[in-house]
């Protein structure tokens, strides 16, 4: 959720006119300078800064219109952030293309349906139309004619370029394509008047669904003037080496840039929801894992239990013949612990390759799944994580839970009763 939302768009941390974050309009910008960016990059934990220019304005095309973010970047720099170019559409399933393939008089009536139940579905690679389409086990022949009459000629931005990018649903909300041209209307720095004709170069998948409604790409001198801000930014996105450090590294900037009149912001202070959904998202994980817990405690207790039962014979004719009661306990004690740490192992030792696959190679939803992720926002896979504390821990506790499952048994030892135990 981090990495999708934060760290592909709006940055841990964030330089802001220290204004901007209660009344986020135009105004509240400051003067970019590269003696302000090399203040940024000399901190330690900084692995990315870019320049930005974010403005509300009123997109239209045609008879439709609606309020967009107007976003100015650097295309350049922007690569090692959200990377537009990355997001680029590359096939469309529309009307058109249906009524092409139609016309082929051998073309699969099951692929037809399967593009019929797709229709507007947008796709960034040729690898996701097929996973997501279910086509591996379609013909090439008819993939490439899928892909031919698909295809979206998206470019991305240079850095002269007097053209925008376009986000996907705002491009279907607008009916815009590739060459088509977009007005923009806003109002610009102290007041001025913003507008202007834009051409649409290309249209940008944005996991977000809220961005994806109303994004707007465009250059960063291309934004300055439109909006009349003359070398004026209204932030700088910073992404960082060490994520655990986020504090520290806002309190260093801030110590670094005291004399820019400007503040940083971190994403928490920035989306205070974001952070909420994924606090509870966290706490449903618990809950989750607790009861895991209970079952897998009563699971060992369970099978400690039945091999002390059995045994009871055994441990009465060892008490009669002399050994100590402390002493058989110890015995059963270790012999439990050695159990339990044999069976961790061997559980952890087995679960790395399962690991290492799906971090490598994750799961990658299709269909209806597919599209229940991305309207949440997320990319449709489900990776696995790389090896942590969560992995080491899991095993600690599943220690733990051989020990106190241990103790009711070696307690019934320690009461044992010869006699009874003799007999059965």
């Amino acid at each position: 959720m981090i990495k999708q939302s934060i760290e592909a768009y709006a940055g841990y941390l964030q330089v802001q006119h220290p204004d901007y974050f209660d009344d986020p309009t135009i105004d509240n910008s400051f003067e970019s300078s590269s003696e302000l960016m090399n203040k940024i990059s000399s901190v330690p934990n900084v692995k990315v800064a870019v320049p930005r220019i974010e403005s509300g304005a009123l997109a239209s095309s045609g008879n439709l219109s609606k309020g967009v973010i107007i976003t100015g970047i650097s295309p350049e720099k922007e690569r090692f952030m959200s990377n537009p170019e990355h997001k680029l559409v590359l096939y469309r399933i529309t009307p058109l293309t249906l009524e092409r393939l139609k016309q082929q008089t051998d073309f699969p009536k099951d692929v037809l349906e399967k593009l019929k139940q797709n229709i507007n579905t947008s796709f960034v690679k040729e690898s996701n139309l097929i996973d997501d389409l279910g086509l591996a086990e379609t013909s090439q022949s008819d993939i490439d004619l899928i892909l031919k009459n698909s295809v979206v000629h998206s470019v991305y931005l240079n850095p002269n370029d007097d053209g925008v990018l376009v986000s996907d649903r705002l491009s279907k909300y607008l009916k815009v394509n590739i060459g088509d041209t977009l007005i923009l209307m806003g109002q610009g720095y102290q007041g001025v008047s913003a507008a202007g004709i834009f051409p649409i170069r290309g249209i940008v998948k944005v996991p977000a669904p809220d961005l994806d409604n109303k994004l707007v790409y465009m250059t960063i001198d291309m934004a300055g003037e439109f909006l009349g801000l003359n070398g004026q930014i209204t932030s700088i996105a910073i992404n960082l080496k060490n994520t655990d450090d986020m504090y520290d590294t806002e309190s260093d900037l801030n110590k670094v840039l005291i004399d820019e009149n400007v503040t940083v912001k971190n994403w928490e202070t920035l989306i205070p929801t974001l952070k909420q959904q994924i606090e509870g998202d966290n706490k449903s994980g618990q809950m989750f894992l607790a009861i895991l817990y209970v079952i897998i405690f009563f699971g060992i207790f369970g099978t400690v239990l039945m091999m002390i039962s059995e045994r009871m014979r055994e441990f009465g004719v060892m008490v009669a013949i002399g050994m100590k009661r402390g002493k058989l306990a110890a015995i059963v004690t270790i012999e439990m612990l050695m159990l339990g740490f044999m069976g961790t192992a061997l559980g952890m030792l087995a679960s790395v390759p399962v690991v290492l696959y799906g971090y490598y190679y994750p799961f990658k939803m299709t269909g209806d799944m597919a599209r229940m992720y991305l309207d949440m926002g997320f990319d449709p896979v489900m990776p696995l994580a790389w090896f942590g504390s969560y992995f080491t821990m899991q095993g600690l506790v599943i220690l733990c839970m051989v020990v106190l499952a241990s103790y009711f048994p070696v307690r019934s030892i320690l009461k044992l009763n010869v006699i009874k135990a003799i007999h059965g």
